[in-house]
């Protein structure tokens, strides 16, 4: 055995020597963030700090409307949602993806095995006497091992990483775009239920309209066009009922598909009893949207085009692999593991293109052509998400003073309604006044419960637009102190 142990050790020798050089060249250039072309913070919002508490409870913003069934639903989408299913497959399969293309950085061992029966000529230029036929039998290892001297073996793999993060990045943004759309049907769903209030309440008023209209008209101090007047106030909004209540099932609709579960039906709720989350806090700055899934996931395909460059540039350099075998082979099956039939190989296999007709500069060329893309997108992405959060800040801070003005023009526009009544009352004003006075008061309560989604809508929208939220280090750690 010393015969056959001895090369073996050497080759070892020879492979540790080699192995130890593996780490000492690695080609292309390693990952640098780029610069983002963005400024440094948002614009003043004119709001206070935020508290540990809240800015925590913003990683899940949609349990600031302290609404129970809207928590409930937005879970159940996270948990069922198709989408974020086909994510999650997606992320399995890059994962196994990456183990993959990271086993070719460790050895290759198969094992063997023939058992061959073959009859061969006896009367050719070499004839072969005695058994004839014949049978061999062969078992073996064969191992293999490519060397990684100039670190392709290792970029595949940081690429195939890079890929994996962008698949769960991924899986994120879907949840995160997920959940800011069941947030809004759900809104919608409350702002058609206080329409619906409202308009039940103008209607009761519109009909002790008629009724009055009527009255007077019997009593030979109104004209019959009074009546008919107040009649078509019932109706038209009799009509706007029926289409509020027709928005509200497409709404309830689109979050049972959301959810998974298109059964699905929503208790009623009131909307302006929902609490406004918080705005968030003067001058935050603009490096919050790094947390952005979308933002993290086009940074990972930058990552991977960036390391598929170096993949590309070290097919140039010859690729060296150790390949060893080591068995037995025998004509009796019996003999087969015995000293005499053993065999064994040590090789060493060097790959050197030299001539490829440019194929190998044109793959070099189309991975820095990818990498120049995911740059720009990766670019376009944090100007876009910039713009989004820059909009959504203007949008929230815009509909919260729209609300209030609405609600002011909802008190005007009573109090002038009240006041044309008693002047119809009494014999002043033609009902015409009063149908001015209640169609102004009508559209007023309506644009108080519009001015009301508008404001929370636009917080989801903020909320959506800053990746879940902001939670600046000093925060965290001022909250796990606390526990």
């Amino acid at each position: 055995m010393e015969i056959v142990l001895k090369p073996i050790r050497q080759s070892l020798l020879l492979g540790l020597v080699t192995l130890s050089m593996t780490g000492c060249q690695m080609l292309g250039d390693l990952y640098s963030r780029p610069a983002a072309a963005v400024p440094a913070q948002y614009g003043d919002t004119g709001a206070g700090e935020l508290s540990a508490e809240q800015q925590l409870a913003l990683q899940q913003w949609w349990t600031l409307f302290n609404d129970s069934q809207l928590n409930q639903l937005v879970d159940t989408a996270l948990a069922k949602n198709n989408n974020v299913q086909l994510a999650v497959a997606r992320i399995e399969e890059a994962d196994a993806q990456m183990r993959e293309i990271g086993a070719n950085l460790l050895p290759t061992v198969t094992a063997t095995g023939s058992g061959l029966r073959n009859r061969v000529t006896e009367s050719g230029v070499f004839p072969v006497f005695g058994d004839n036929p014949r049978k061999t039998y062969k078992v073996g290892l064969n191992g293999s091992y490519e060397l990684d001297l100039w670190g392709k073996l290792r970029r595949a793999n940081e690429a195939a990483r890079a890929q994996l993060l962008a698949t769960r990045y991924a899986k994120e943004a879907v949840s995160w775009s997920l959940s800011s759309l069941v947030t809004n049907h759900y809104l919608m769903i409350r702002s058609l239920d206080a329409q619906l209030l409202v308009n039940s309440q103008n209607l009761k008023t519109a009909q002790d309209s008629l009724d009055l209209a009527k009255r007077r008209v019997e009593g030979g101090v109104a004209t019959i066009l009074d009546a008919h007047q107040a009649e078509l106030v019932v109706t038209t909004l009799q009509t706007q009922a029926l289409e509020l209540k027709r928005l509200r099932a497409l709404s309830e609709h689109q979050i049972g598909l959301l959810t998974n579960d298109l059964g699905l039906k929503i208790a009623a709720g009131d909307l302006m009893t929902m609490p406004t989350p918080p705005i968030v806090p003067t001058g935050l700055p603009s490096a919050l949207m790094e947390a952005r899934p979308d933002v993290r996931q086009a940074e990972q395909d930058m990552v991977s085009a960036n390391a598929n460059i170096a993949v590309a540039r070290a097919a140039f350099y010859p690729s060296i692999a150790l390949s060893t075998t080591y068995g037995g082979e025998s004509i009796a099956l019996n003999n087969l593991l015995k000293s005499p039939a053993r065999v064994w190989s040590l090789g060493l296999d060097i790959n050197l293109p030299i001539f490829n007709g440019g194929r190998l500069n044109a793959r070099v060329d189309q991975a820095t052509a990818q990498q120049k893309q995911m740059l720009a997108t990766y670019q376009n992405t944090l100007q876009t998400a910039f713009t989004e959060v820059s909009d959504a800040l203007v949008n929230a801070q815009q509909y919260r003073e729209q609300e209030q003005l609405a609600e002011a023009k909802e008190k005007t526009t009573g109090n002038i309604l009240r006041v044309a009544k008693n002047r119809y009352e009494a014999g002043y004003t033609s009902y015409l006044e009063v149908l001015d006075a209640q169609r102004n008061h009508n559209e007023a309560t309506q644009a108080v419960v519009q001015s009301r989604q508008n404001t929370l809508t636009a917080s989801v929208d903020l909320f959506k637009a800053l990746g879940g939220g902001w939670k600046p280090d000093s925060v965290t750690a001022e909250a796990q102190t606390k526990k």
